[in-house]
């Protein structure tokens, strides 16, 4: 029986082993992960940033346009005044008169056009000076958590070395037919592959198993499987009268 035990212990240091590996290699793929996430979001901001720019641009664009607009206009009508000082003609006075309203008129609508312009400007100001106090913020978090997350990989990295070993070494010491059976089980169905029957209840399933089977688990003399679940079983008590 002590050959049997042996290696069912082997088998539950090799699950142990093969369950740790495919927790560190999750943490592996799933930690950077989390780094892109950021690194998106921040990246969508900056997007989000460079449209409100643009927007700007475009405004400030439009209010240099309209001042310029003001300022000729402004010295037309001061030209006009002028003028109007030596004017001798009715007709012409009322005309150049006429001209001056017009153009007064057309700068009080680019002046309320220009205000309206400069509110608009001062909210996207506001919005853009907010998007970048998110993106300078998400910057501090990514290069604080890339420190951490290049610390921790490569600690599980070395630890991906030391569970290879581990795995090793435990694989030889358990025979080519049930290693092959222990590999054949655990790509087919979730962790534990290996679990005890208390009671005559497989631990992993939770269904009792036939009598027959039961018996034979209890003589230790070969691996068994559960007859419903398929992972391999031992009888607790086994290790319980070993310890």
């Amino acid at each position: 029986m002590s050959i049997y035990i042996d290696q069912i212990e082997q088998l539950v240091v090799l699950q142990k082993v093969d369950s740790e590996m495919i927790t560190v290699q999750y943490i592996l793929e799933d930690a950077p992960k989390q780094l892109q996430e950021l690194q998106e979001k921040q990246d969508y901001l900056k997007d989000q940033g460079a449209i409100i720019q643009e927007k700007i641009d475009v405004l400030v664009e439009q209010k240099v346009k309209l001042e310029n607009e003001i300022d000729h206009d402004t010295q037309k009508i001061k030209k006009g005044k002028n003028k109007l000082m030596v004017v001798e003609n009715t007709k012409e006075y009322h005309a150049m008169m006429r001209e001056m309203d017009t153009l007064e008129k057309m700068n009080r609508t680019r002046e309320e056009e220009r205000d309206n312009l400069l509110a608009d400007l001062e909210d996207l100001e506001g919005r853009k000076a907010a998007l970048q106090t998110d993106i300078d913020s998400l910057g501090d978090n990514i290069a604080a958590q890339q420190a951490t997350l290049d610390q921790e990989l490569g600690a599980k990295k070395k630890r991906l070395l030391v569970l290879g070993k581990e795995k090793s070494k435990a694989s030889d010491a358990v025979p080519a037919p049930i290693l092959s059976r222990y590999n054949f089980i655990r790509e087919r169905i979730p962790n534990p592959v290996i679990v005890p029957v208390s009671e005559g209840v497989c631990q992993g399933c939770h269904v009792v198993i036939p009598p027959q089977t039961y018996i034979e688990l209890q003589k230790g003399e070969q691996i068994l499987s559960c007859p419903n679940c398929m992972r391999i079983i031992y009888w607790e008590r086994h290790f319980s009268e070993k310890e």
